[in-house]
């Protein structure tokens, strides 16, 4: 019993003070960790059995680890090594195409192919945010994505507030459609053994059509700011050239190479038996190689704190799990519903929306995962239905206020550099609607597929 107040109680801590914002967040999931590791495993259960197990080292000494033909469950306990090996793997070949003019190189001449023109230039970046983000995390597409769409209102003299809204909404919506566009799915996806095609063929079709109904409805939303804006002939040959922004030929050719190799390793993943951990670890490798006298800097430039935030993370919510929280929390949603699979369904992705939009989505979601599958257990129902709801509802809802996702936190504080405030009114009263229509259809969909 004490072990169960103890771990209770360093969570809700870690969770107030990740909403708080009064210290980094890596600071605090990485002190909530070890004190899950100390008071709630040594002090209460004097179990260093359960600490090896969260630390899950292990695991990674395995060959199943690196190479796993078929689908291979990883377990959810403690720390999920996979998930931060092909993070930092991701983030050094992100920093590499970056350095390289990539993305900057890719907004321009998306721009131009569209002739500059307001209401083709804000569906195509609407577009463009989704489809990146199904492959490169949604912080980084916001991040680049923001700035471009900043200098282009500077330049062609419109308010860049609009586009960069939707950006954000179809950056996490985009992300949902694949295992490695969100945080949330890589976690969801390297915890249950599911693939890349697993996602999107799933979660994918999904996203998919919320896209279309979310690019009328942003146009719909916006549409007075986009009839308004007058770009003239002026405007436009003040521009840089696409290829201006390019700062190495050969960075850039050997960059977008690797890109691609990663896309088709992770597209192919569940044919060729290679996990998402080697994949990481080889794409950085590579990266680095290629990078030459320039990977220290790389390295140096690499996002720690993300990885040190989601280590500790994973103590705390396995500190959760073998105190048996989690399996409890299962137990009383199985009892509301009833044992009803629609209603069971409705729960898990309203109330991973509905949590998401208030606190950050990647927590909530490591949370969650023993939750389903406790319920997958226990009620009859596939795992994989209950995963597509969490994984929804945790993407999408994450979208409906500005600290809901970390890519909603980077894309206003680009703003706001930039001297385009984005008060939590006018982030939310178009935010908030369109999260409803996508968790809506979503739900309606799994009804109709997977009940």
């Amino acid at each position: 019993m004490a072990a169960q107040i103890a771990a209770v109680c360093i969570f809700i801590v870690m969770f107030f003070l990740i909403i708080t914002e009064r210290f980094p967040r890596q600071y605090v999931t990485t002190v909530c960790g070890i004190l899950t590791l100390v008071v709630v495993f040594g002090l209460c259960m004097h179990s260093a059995e359960a600490i090896w197990k969260v630390l899950n080292v292990e695991s990674i000494f395995h060959v199943g680890f690196w190479y796993a033909p078929g689908t291979a469950e990883e377990s959810a306990t403690g720390i999920n090594w996979s998930t931060i090996l092909f993070i930092a793997g991701m983030m050094v070949m992100v920093e590499g195409m970056a350095k390289a003019g990539f993305f900057r190189w890719l907004c321009m001449r998306l721009a131009m192919l569209v002739h500059y023109k307001p209401v083709p230039l804000f569906l195509a970046f609407m577009a463009m945010s989704a489809f990146l983000a199904m492959f490169i995390d949604s912080i980084t597409v916001i991040l680049f994505l923001a700035a471009v769409t900043v200098e282009l209102g500077k330049l062609l003299r419109f308010d860049p507030i609009p586009m960069i809204l939707s950006e954000i909404f179809c950056a996490n919506l985009g992300g949902s459609a694949t295992m490695c566009g969100d945080p949330p799915n890589i976690i969801i996806g390297t915890a249950l053994g599911y693939s890349f095609g697993d996602f999107l063929f799933n979660t994918g079709l999904m996203a998919g059509i919320s896209l279309i109904l979310v690019m009328v409805y942003f146009y719909l939303a916006f549409r007075k700011q986009l009839s308004a804006v007058q770009i003239t002939s002026e405007d436009i040959a003040s521009l840089p050239d696409p290829a201006s922004v390019i700062t190495s030929r050969k960075e850039f050719i050997i960059s977008t190479m690797i890109f691609a190799c990663a896309v088709l390793m992770l597209v192919t993943h569940a044919q060729t038996g290679l996990t998402v951990a080697f994949i990481g670890v080889f794409i950085a490798v590579v990266s680095l190689i290629a990078a030459g006298t320039n990977a220290p800097m790389i390295i140096k430039k690499l996002d720690h704190p993300t990885l040190l935030f989601f280590i500790g993370l994973f103590i705390v919510v396995g500190g959760l799990e073998e105190t048996g929280i989690l399996e409890s929390i299962a137990g009383l949603i199985g009892a509301l519903s009833g044992g009803n699979v629609r209603l069971m369904i409705a729960i898990i992705i309203w109330l991973s929306a509905f949590a998401s939009a208030i606190v950050d989505n990647i927590p909530f979601a490591a949370t969650m995962i023993p939750i389903i599958k406790s319920l997958a257990a226990s009620q009859g129902i596939p795992l994989s239905t209950l995963a597509w709801a969490l994984a929804m509802g945790t993407d999408v809802g994450g979208s409906a206020t500005p600290v809901g996702a970390s890519a909603n936190v980077v894309g206003v504080s680009v703003a706001a550099k930039n001297g385009h405030m984005i008060g939590w009114g006018k982030y939310c009263k178009t935010a908030i609607p369109a999260t409803v229509i996508v968790i809506a259809v979503s739900m309606l969909m799994i009804f109709v597929r997977y009940c």
